[in-house]
């Protein structure tokens, strides 16, 4: 579980300064008139669902290894 729990935070850092690989992409295809700061208001819901999966997986571990256990 901590290896999910790892990849979910790495996913959150691509969303989030000073990292932000993504917001960058998106910079970087959006029309010129687009603002960084809009694209930082943009993506606060994905980045509160993400810690929200943190938090999820933190709390109960057992949400990450029910689906293996099913299948094995």
């Amino acid at each position: 579980w901590f290896t999910v729990l790892f990849a979910v935070c790495l996913q959150t850092s691509f969303l989030t300064p000073p990292v932000g690989f993504a917001i960058f992409y998106l910079k970087g295809v959006a029309p010129e008139s687009m603002k960084v700061s809009t694209i930082y208001k943009g993506v606060v819901p994905f980045i509160l669902l993400q810690l929200l999966g943190l938090v999820l997986i933190f709390v109960w571990q057992d949400i990450v290894t029910w689906l293996p256990a099913q299948a094995y």
